[in-house]
């Protein structure tokens, strides 16, 4: 057996996380704080709090959703949750904003455009910066989900950044993705990535209620693209939903639908083989996003990259040689 980290939790997280199994929202609101901190102490004092949650984890249903900007992605998310409120479940929305690339800040809008489920005590919003993550979601979205699943929140949903060339994350760490299209949206389905498309378990075009005809052309061109791709799972047919979320309109046949969907792949064993695979390939992200850390903050590589980076600037250095350079004084740990 490998030996593992001392997990030893001191009074004040023994205390946090009581408060979070009890379902306060200052403590886990708290406690993601710690999560998305860049300190090594938070970073250390956050992995000691995931092992304690851990085994309270990964009872709830997680979903995704994405879409192109204003599709109504908030919208939709609002009048979904607030549905589910109504049939006694508890709600957590996990929604990320883009960060400046310039500025690094994020807007953190989300709970102003959820007003009315924000207010609910049985929903929890929190909103997070990208702060350059790829993939539509933050680099803590993970650990989030599963310190609100610790907290009591059965539903959990997962609001990425929007459609783009990266937006696919979303579906390596819930249970099901759905995609959102709107009536009158020229090509953009075209203009999505094919990944991101093969993906969907659910699509959905919403605003149905502004142009009908135009909902059901749009829902046409989804149907007939789907029938080049291979579905996301192997039972399941992605199916294509009209909806209104302004007016709720559809909310409770997509509730439906994703039920059918989570019974499906529970059958046939793929959900929980999902859930392994996203765990490791957590992992492995985790320990890319470690030694990219560790490679910037070691001596040798500090002291060299300001010459190198200059000579591969003005091309008396190629790339490939000041990268193989850099990764050999990582390893070295006498210095240059």
């Amino acid at each position: 057996m490998p030996v593992l980290p001392n997990f030893q939790l001191n009074r004040e997280d023994q205390a946090l996380v009581g408060a979070v199994l009890a379902g306060q929202r200052r403590a886990l609101a708290k406690t993601i704080t710690l999560i998305e901190s860049t300190r090594s102490d938070h970073r250390q004092r956050a992995g000691t709090l995931l092992h304690a949650l851990l085994p309270n984890s990964g009872n709830s249903i997680r979903l995704g959703i994405s879409g192109t900007p204003g599709v109504g992605k908030s919208t939709f998310i609002e009048a979904l949750g607030l549905h589910l409120i109504e049939q006694g479940h508890r709600v957590a929305v996990l929604a990320v904003d883009p960060s400046s690339s310039r500025s690094g800040g994020s807007i953190l809008g989300d709970k102003t455009r959820m007003e009315l489920l924000s207010a609910r005590d049985e929903a929890f919003i929190r909103p997070s910066p990208s702060s350059g993550s790829l993939g539509g979601v933050a680099a803590s979205t993970r650990e989030a989900m599963l310190v609100c699943e610790a907290a009591g929140f059965d539903v959990i949903i997962v609001e990425t950044v929007g459609v783009g060339q990266s937006e696919t994350a979303v579906a390596g760490m819930t249970d099901a993705f759905c995609l959102l299209q709107q009536p009158n949206a020229g090509d953009d389905l075209q203009a999505m990535k094919k990944g991101i498309v093969e993906l969907a378990d659910i699509f959905v075009v919403n605003k149905a209620d502004l142009d009908p005809v135009a909902a059901d052309l749009t829902a046409g061109q989804i149907t007939g693209a789907l029938t080049l791709l291979r579905p996301s799972a192997a039972r399941w047919q992605p199916p294509v939903l009209k909806v209104s979320a302004a007016l709720g309109e559809g909310i409770g046949n997509f509730w439906q639908q994703l039920g059918l969907f989570r019974q499906t792949v529970g059958e046939t064993g793929e959900l929980v083989a999902k859930r392994r695979h996203q765990s490791l390939s957590w992992m492995w992200a985790l320990i890319e996003s470690g030694l990219q850390e560790r490679f910037r903050e070691n001596p040798g590589v500090r002291a060299a990259m300001p010459d190198l980076s200059a000579a591969v600037e003005n091309g008396s250095v190629s790339p490939t040689l000041a990268a193989h350079r850099l990764l050999e004084l990582m390893g070295d740990t006498t210095g240059i």
